[in-house]
């Protein structure tokens, strides 16, 4: 077991490593892996110093003889086939499916009697009802039959910054839990219906996890905006067009702020309504949930209002790595397309972060002061 004051961990699927930064200075990464060229070249480039850990190619390469023993897993697979947006595959899809390359080896590393004592699944909140819970209740059993008792949080990035990005953290442990279960404002209906339909000997094995709310969040999108004249705005043709593809409704609600003057910021999706292509829009200081650039509807677009006049542009980038909680120092790829593909397909930091405080640091720093004691 691991006893360095440092807690180390392991990083599946890791993308641009946000769960790295969310885990922060606290813990030493100690290996890490991607599958995708874009995505290991902007691990690469924020983490070079010590990117020798790092190592690019299918998950079902991977040997579990070569991996580092460590005190957490952290795997975001694929999340493709468990959204809303997806054809909902679950996990026998073929995207989602890379989540069994993951636990080949968690499995091998069990068999070898130091598999961490600490996992995270991280998925979007679709993963609680694919094929009607059949693939949670699947996750659960493989986690149960290696000895592992685990539960869920729903954590919803809006907690922390201005964009609405509910995903479910799935925390399973072989550690003692004193003081570490109750109850937790991340206890949403999903999770809990999720957790009811559990098998009778799977609920025997479930953790009630108490993660705390954090404080009122205090930013709000239009201060995760670049300048205006730093930014390329749409034709007003395009913007007109925009408008035209609202219902009653959202057209209502932007009528409404060019009669009442000062600046607005809403945030823009299309979607398919009844067969029709509808823009709707949305002035809560939220930006919805960024996804990866692929196809026109998954781009999102600002709605400005400054005083009458209406402008509207796609979210930039570096406007998006805001959004997820990533520092301006943060590298992203020279494209655009491609560091909103980074972004897109990443964890938000501040939610990484806050787990990590008030449950996953805990849970290692008991484990570091039990072999301390004997």
């Amino acid at each position: 077991m691991n006893r360095n004051p440092r807690p180390t961990f392991l990083e599946f699927f890791a993308g641009g490593g946000m769960a790295r930064i969310g885990l922060g200075n606290g813990w030493t990464c100690a290996f890490a892996n991607d599958f995708d060229p874009v995505k290991a070249a902007t691990y690469r480039a924020n983490f070079g110093a010590d990117e020798g850990h790092f190592q690019q190619g299918d998950v079902f390469a991977l040997s579990a003889e070569t991996l580092p023993t460590a005190d957490l897993a952290w795997a975001s697979s694929p999340c493709q086939d468990f959204s809303l947006a997806g054809a909902r595959a679950g996990l026998a899809g073929g995207k989602s499916s890379a989540f069994f390359g993951f636990w080949t080896l968690m499995k091998a590393m069990s068999a070898e009697e130091r598999a961490p004592p600490v996992i995270v699944i991280e998925n979007v909140v679709g993963l609680l009802t694919s094929h009607h819970g059949d693939d949670f209740n699947a996750l659960c059993g493989a986690l149960s039959q290696e000895g592992y008792r685990f539960g869920a949080v729903e954590i919803d990035a809006s907690a922390f910054v201005p964009q609405s990005r509910p995903r479910v953290f799935v925390i399973a442990t072989r550690l003692p839990t004193a003081g570490l279960e109750g109850a937790s404002g991340f206890h949403s209906r999903a999770i809990r219906e999720a957790a009811a339909r559990l098998p009778e000997d799977l609920k025997a094995h479930w953790i009630w996890w108490g993660v705390p709310s954090p404080p009122a969040r205090n930013t709000d999108l239009a201060a995760m905006l670049e300048p205006d004249t730093a930014v390329t705005w749409n034709p007003p043709e395009r913007t007109e067009a925009l408008l035209a593809l609202m219902a009653l409704s959202h057209r209502q609600a932007v009528e409404a702020r060019i009669q009442a003057g000062g600046r607005s910021v809403g945030a823009v999706f299309r979607r398919m309504r009844g067969g029709q292509q509808r823009a709707e829009v949305r002035f809560d200081g939220l930006a919805g949930c960024l996804r990866t650039p692929r196809g026109g509807s998954s781009r999102q677009t600002l709605l400005v209002i400054d005083e009458g006049r209406v402008r509207s542009r796609l979210l930039t980038p570096r406007e998006g790595a805001r959004l997820m909680g990533l520092p301006d120092s943060y590298q992203l790829p020279a494209s655009q397309t491609s560091g909103l593909q980074v972004v897109g397909d990443g964890v938000a930091v501040p939610a990484v972060r806050w787990l990590a405080e008030t449950l996953l640091e805990p849970l290692v720093y008991s484990k570091t002061a039990s072999l301390a004691a004997e």
